[in-house]
């Protein structure tokens, strides 16, 4: 036997993850989709004292369902939703990726299978891998919406336990219309469908969430993070609203005092500053709709974003275009179709700092290949 003995289906596999290089070297990173303002100096007060009362009493286990931070998850949910969100409704995890996993341990595993549309979040074929389920992947359509009644059409044949939709999707920042979510949620019949809304803080006006759903759908699950919007990377904090039948569901797979106290008193404290940690979502919607205009003025594909974040193409030799970049001291994310580069939304500084190195990077390569065509 090879050592280590690791499962057949994981070897030669490498972890997910994007290129971490050092700020030092790169400066303006832009391929994790993070926001880029950091919280304020009171809010890090906050977040410091009651990080220090935690510690007082980390001899203790924390609280196991961690009642006041899903009172306090409801209450800020509720504010998407005109039905209200209740504590009961609410379960989180560390980041939604964890949410996710703990979903497809509760609810997919073996005999069972989960489908999402591509192109779409890398790491959801890695859940059902890592749970045993079989993994089932539709395509989105060449402007990277669903069609709706081939969606529909596979969701039926197939009948997943669990049907993964992001909205907006990561990459390409499509968001998707309340008829998509309804649609298949019917369609799936007892499988749950799970409306991964990571980036929704950021969707333009008018775009609704799926929260407004879940009174019409029992099997519809939303989740969204405090990673993007609430410049909380750092914490790891993802949750979800759905019935509360299937959040007792989950608490079977759930790992003991999951959610550090810690991890609890840093996501309160920055709940408490939520209006002030969400004030630059404006901001980044508005940079963020300049760089789609100014990329498609450059003559780029582009999705359209609700998302902070936009995907553009196509490009020749897109690695040769990222790595002229990283060289100016610029990530973005190689990601997506091929040809097809993804750039987080920054400050204007960066964004300014994107454009010039983009353009460079652009010409650089371009004129690399015309001498290798004339040798």
């Amino acid at each position: 036997m090879t050592f280590p003995p690791l499962r057949e289906e994981l070897r030669g596999l490498e972890p997910y993850g994007a290129p971490q290089l050092s700020p030092e070297l790169v400066p303006v990173q832009l391929n994790v989709n993070e926001n880029p303002y950091g919280p304020s100096p009171e809010c890090v007060a906050d977040i410091a004292a009651s990080v220090a009362a935690a510690a007082t009493t980390l001899n203790r286990y924390p609280d196991r369902e961690f009642v006041e931070l899903r009172a306090e998850l409801a209450a800020y949910l509720s504010r998407d939703t005109p039905h209200g969100i209740a504590p009961e409704q609410v379960w989180a995890a560390n980041g939604s990726n964890e949410v996710m996993l703990q979903l497809l341990q509760a609810y997919a595993g073996p005999g069972r299978s989960a489908l999402s549309f591509a192109p779409t979040y890398s790491m959801y074929p890695e859940y059902a891998r890592d749970t045993g389920t079989r993994w089932v992947q539709g395509r989105r359509e060449d402007d990277f919406s669903l069609d709706l009644a081939r969606a529909r059409d596979l969701v039926e044949s197939e009948q997943p336990a669990v049907v993964l939709l992001p909205s907006p999707n990561n990459p390409t920042g499509t968001a998707l219309p309340p008829e998509a979510v309804s649609m298949l949620c019917e369609a799936a019949g007892d499988g749950l469908v799970v409306v991964d809304e990571a980036y929704g803080e950021f969707r333009r006006a008018g775009v609704p969430s799926a929260l407004e759903l879940l009174p019409e759908h029992r099997n519809l699950v939303v989740t969204r993070t405090m990673s993007k919007a609430f410049a909380l990377a750092g914490a790891r904090l993802g949750y979800l609203a759905a019935d509360p039948a299937l959040c007792d569901g989950i608490r079977v797979v759930r790992l003991p005092y999951h959610l550090s106290a810690v991890t609890q008193a840093v996501a309160l404290a920055a709940l408490r500053h939520r209006d002030e940690l969400l004030g630059k979502v404006d901001e980044l919607r508005a940079e963020r709709d300049a760089l789609v205009d100014w990329l498609r003025g450059e003559g780029f594909e582009v999705a359209d974003s609700d998302a902070n974040f936009v995907l553009f193409g196509e490009l020749a030799d897109r690695h040769a275009v990222w790595q002229a970049m990283v060289d100016r001291g610029v990530i973005v994310r190689e990601t997506g179709p091929e040809g097809w580069l993804r750039v987080s939304v920054g400050t204007p500084d960066e964004m300014k700092t994107f454009k010039v190195s983009l353009t460079a990077a652009v010409a650089e390569v371009t004129q690399d290949h015309a001498t290798e065509e004339q040798a």
